[in-house]
Formats: C-alpha cells, sequence, structure tokens
C-alpha cells in the first residue's frame, strides 16, 4: 500500500529545500571572494626599464656635409693628325701607363711627308757643301787681288743661304718626324680609361680635335663639398690645430648604405672661394682610392671633426625625443622613478647623440622600455641596456622560470 504526503506539505518541504541550498551556496560564494581578495589586492611588480649609466669622455664634434668625388687628373685623348683610324690598341676600362699607344691613325700620309723633308734636307746639305767649298776657293783669291771683292761677297752669300736652307730643311724633317708620331696615338697620362669614342674606320681630324677616349687617374680622388663660409672659420681652426700635430685634418668617407670606407682623407685648402650668391665656400678632400671603392661624379657624405670637446655625454639616438619644444630624456632617479629631463644635443656621433648640456655623469637615462612605463611617476626596475639585448628579451626567460617553479 503506497502512502503519499499531503500536496500542501509536499510543496512547502521543496521549498524548504531551495531555500537551504541557496544559503549554503550564498556561504560559500561569500568566503571564496574573501580568500581572493587578498590575492587580488597583491602589490604589482615594478617594470624593467633599459637604462644607461652616463660617462663623460673627450668626443670630436664631427659633421656630415654632402660631396662629390672627382679624379685626381683627367685626360681628354684626342686626335692631332687627319687621317682613317686603322687600330685601337687597349682594352676598354683597363689601366693604361703614361706613353702607352692607344690608337694607330693611317701613317702613311705622314711618312711620305717624312721622306720628303728627308730629301729635301739632303738637297740643301749638297748645296751647303759646294757653297762652302766655293767660298774657301775665293777667300785666297780676293786677297790676292785675282777677283774682286763683290764677287767673294757674292760667294759667301751663297754659303750663309744655304746653310738657312739646310737648317729649315731640319725643322721641316723634324715636324714631319713630330706628326708621323702623332698618327701613333699615346696616353698623356697613367690612369683608367674609359671607352673608346671612336672605332676602326672613322676619320678624325686634328681641326676638329676630335676626341678618341677620356682617361682618369683614380689611385687618389678628391671630394668636393660644400659649407657655409661661417662654419669655414671653425673648420680653419680646427685644422690648424691639426696641421701642428698630425699633419691635416682626416675625413671619413660615408658612401650611398651608410658603410665607411677604411681609407681616411685628408682635407685640402687649396681653391677656396665663397659663392657670392649662396654664402656658400667650396672645399676638396683628397682620398686614396687604390681599389677604385669610388668613382668619379658619385655623390658620397663626408664627415669630419670640427672641434673636440675635452668632456661630453653620449647617449644613444634611441633614448632621445626631439621636438619643436626641444630634446628630452627619461631619467631614473635614486627612488627608482622615471621622470622627463630636458638636454641639449650637439652633432651626431655615429648612433649617439652628443649631450651639451643637463645630464651629469653617473645618472640613468633610459633607452628601452618606455611603453612600460604607463603610469608617471611609477617606480621601475633600471637593467643595464645593450644595443644588442635589451629588457624585453630577459622578460620571457624571467616569466618560463617562474612558470617551472
Amino acid at each position: 500500500m503506497r502512502h503519499t504526503l499531503p500536496p500542501v506539505l509536499s510543496r512547502t518541504g521543496i521549498a524548504a529545500y531551495s531555500l537551504s541550498a541557496l544559503a549554503a551556496l550564498a556561504l560559500l560564494a561569500a568566503c571564496g571572494a574573501k580568500d581572493a581578495a587578498p590575492a587580488a589586492a597583491g602589490p604589482k611588480a615594478a617594470p624593467e626599464v633599459g637604462v644607461i649609466v652616463t660617462r663623460s669622455a673627450p668626443v670630436a664634434l664631427q659633421t656630415e656635409l654632402p660631396g662629390r668625388v672627382e679624379p685626381l687628373r683627367v685626360a681628354q685623348v684626342r686626335a692631332r693628325v687627319n687621317g682613317v683610324v686603322l687600330k685601337r690598341l687597349f682594352t676598354e676600362g683597363s689601366e693604361v701607363k703614361a706613353g702607352q699607344a692607344l690608337f694607330l691613325i693611317d701613317p702613311a700620309p705622314y711618312q711620305a711627308a717624312l721622306a720628303s723633308a728627308q730629301a729635301a734636307l739632303g738637297k740643301a746639305q749638297a748645296n751647303l757643301t759646294q757653297a762652302a767649298a766655293q767660298a774657301a776657293r775665293y777667300k785666297p783669291l780676293v786677297e790676292a787681288n785675282a777677283v774682286s771683292k763683290q764677287e767673294y761677297v757674292n760667294v759667301v752669300a751663297t754659303q750663309k743661304q744655304a746653310e738657312a736652307d739646310v737648317a729649315a730643311q731640319k725643322a721641316a724633317v723634324r715636324i714631319a718626324q713630330i706628326n708621323n708620331g702623332y698618327a701613333n696615338v699615346s696616353a698623356p697620362i697613367a690612369g683608367r680609361i674609359g671607352r673608346a669614342l671612336v672605332t676602326e674606320g672613322a676619320l678624325v681630324s686634328a681641326t676638329e680635335a676630335t676626341q678618341l677616349a677620356l682617361i682618369q687617374q683614380t689611385s687618389s680622388v678628391y671630394v668636393n663639398f660644400t659649407e657655409s663660409a661661417s662654419e669655414l672659420q671653425k673648420l680653419r681652426k680646427a685644422a690648424g690645430m691639426q696641421v701642428r700635430g698630425n699633419g691635416a685634418l682626416p675625413v671619413t668617407i660615408l658612401q650611398d648604405d651608410g658603410s665607411e670606407l677604411p681609407r681616411k682623407g685628408k682635407l685640402l685648402f687649396s681653391d677656396v672661394s665663397v659663392d657670392p650668391t649662396t654664402g656658400q665656400v667650396t672645399l676638396r678632400a683628397e682620398v686614396p682610392n687604390p681599389d677604385n671603392a669610388l668613382l668619379p661624379g658619385q655623390y658620397v657624405r663626408v664627415r669630419l671633426s670640427q672641434a673636440e670637446l675635452p668632456a661630453a655625454i653620449l647617449v644613444p639616438q634611441q633614448a632621445v625625443t626631439r621636438g619643436t619644444q626641444g630634446d628630452t630624456v627619461v631619467v631614473v632617479g635614486a627612488d627608482n622613478k622615471p621622470a622627463p629631463r630636458p638636454v641639449k644635443i650637439g652633432s651626431q656621433q655615429g648612433t649617439d647623440w652628443v649631450v651639451l648640456d643637463g645630464l651629469k655623469e653617473g645618472e640613468q637615462v633610459v633607452v628601452d622600455g618606455f611603453q612600460k612605463m604607463m603610469v608617471p611617476g611609477a617606480p621601475v626596475k633600471p637593467v643595464p641596456w645593450s644595443p644588442n639585448a635589451g629588457p624585453a628579451a630577459s622578460a620571457p626567460a624571467a616569466a618560463s622560470a617562474a612558470a617551472s617553479r
């Protein structure tokens, strides 16, 4: 026989059970909240930032100026006689020596002219021999009054005329020899020769001075660059100090990719003039170029040291914030709280800026980790910074170590 509870009692029991369950859940939730509250309220770790400690040292103030490469010597090889080019005797783009044969112009007409001049010289020498012999025979005769003095004068004059003819024919032979030599075109200087500007069979002219090739001496090159006249005065003073010490003010050449040439050049002050329209001064540096790394006409940048600071501070460029209101860096104080600091920036020294004012030796300057300083004035944890590895690289390693524990 099945017993059932009254409907009213059944609903009341269920309601009482539900209330008891809800109260138990609320009690558990409250306990959990109390346990979790202390954990959430724990202090946060100070973020790591990469810093450098400032050091003062002698620094040369460097200036970078645009320049253009120019060969040390340039020679245009031109035709000095008329004729047809028979041969090209050099390899285009090669190094040639002074006096080396480059082109052969048809020498036949000049060889014939030389032979004709030599024949005329022989005839003039024969006439001189005859005139000299006749004058020698007339000399004792005129002394013995066997011939008139007028006849003797005529004979002597004929001899002098024959001597002049010989001299003229010798000059004609020399001219013919020179023209015959010009048919063989040679290099006036040593250097690198470019492409041939004429081919075999071309008719060249001495009147028009047909250009045959171009030779440029590039074992050493000039680099011409400009600077304002006011800065030149500082440059002259700096160069004077260098002349007394090392002989010349050194310059460094930077190529298009920013790389430095290993060989230093020296600054020259010859042919310095001021452009009246721009106030710029053209300066020239001579740079050794044995491997032809610098080509004529190439644009480069010239870096030179115009002065030297006895004690200056260098900071990486990424540590400096540059703006219209001035330049600033972030300095970590003794309480590990970062604060901005206005500074005065000088010239660039590689990847660093030269700080002229605003920093002292021994201060900590933030270089990396600016994005971690979310709260102004909040303390940070300074760690040494290096260009190859910053604090960001050590953070994952620290997290992995904490997870393993």
